[in-house]
């Protein structure tokens, strides 16, 4: 939550910086549609095991630059999260869990060059988990059934409680790196973008007496923004 409240500072400082600067050119807005990919996987303590679950996300997008160098994106994303686990390739087992929100990312935008700019974004982000769905093969259901009937206490399965015992709410830090490529049709965003969620999928032990200690998104995204300028 530190990391979280540090990049709102960081945010609004940029903010307060944007608008006493003294203006040096016309302020420039731009609005854009954009998708791309994840890689996504979800830090759980205890951990289970997992692959990299890919699947996308898209949305809209605004830009605003006051100044050289400096602005702000603002975001509001579909996106399908989740995570799927690892089994032996001999086993029968399979489960996978997508996740869905919409999420609105908060970022300081850099950058350097003019036609084609080198670019930095980065920024808290907020999200709303909208609903999902899980993938349990017949196998690894009926072994879950088999375990928790001889040890109802015991707390095997937990990573497969309904969607009412998610939490809806979601947030973290999102920054990332990239290239503008301005053209006569509009502007290109190519960027490559890492989330770090500071929020849980589960309630966790810092918060009750629950069996996971953090249960945190961890996504690889990249991303690609059409923009054009509104003004």
């Amino acid at each position: 939550m530190k990391h979280f409240i540090l990049a709102l500072i960081i945010s609004f400082i940029s903010i307060t910086s944007l608008y006493s600067q003294k203006k040096v050119f016309d302020n420039e807005l731009y609005i854009g549609v954009g998708g791309g990919a994840y890689a996504s996987s979800v830090d759980f303590v205890p951990s289970i095991p997992q692959n990299q679950k890919i699947d996308f996300f898209g949305g809209v997008s605004a830009k605003y630059i006051t100044q050289n160098h400096l602005g702000l994106i603002i975001e509001a994303n579909y996106s399908r999260r989740g995570w799927e686990e690892e089994y032996d390739s001999e086993s029968d087992f399979s489960y996978s869990r997508t996740l869905n929100y919409l999420e609105v990312p908060f970022m300081t935008h850099i950058y350097f060059g003019d036609k084609a700019r080198f670019i930095i974004n980065v920024g808290p982000q907020i999200s709303f988990l909208l609903n999902d769905k899980q993938s349990m093969s017949s196998a690894l259901a009926s072994d879950v059934e088999a375990r928790q009937a001889i040890d109802p206490d015991a707390p095997i399965g937990v990573q497969y409680s309904p969607f009412s015992e998610l939490n809806r709410f979601d947030y973290g830090i999102v920054g990332g790196v990239g290239m503008t490529l301005q053209t006569g049709i509009g502007n290109f965003d190519l960027e490559g973008r890492y989330y770090f969620g500071l929020g849980d999928v589960f309630e966790s032990r810092r918060s009750k007496n629950s069996y996971f200690g953090r249960s945190a998104h961890r996504l690889i995204e990249a991303k690609l923004t059409y923009y054009i300028k509104a003004r």
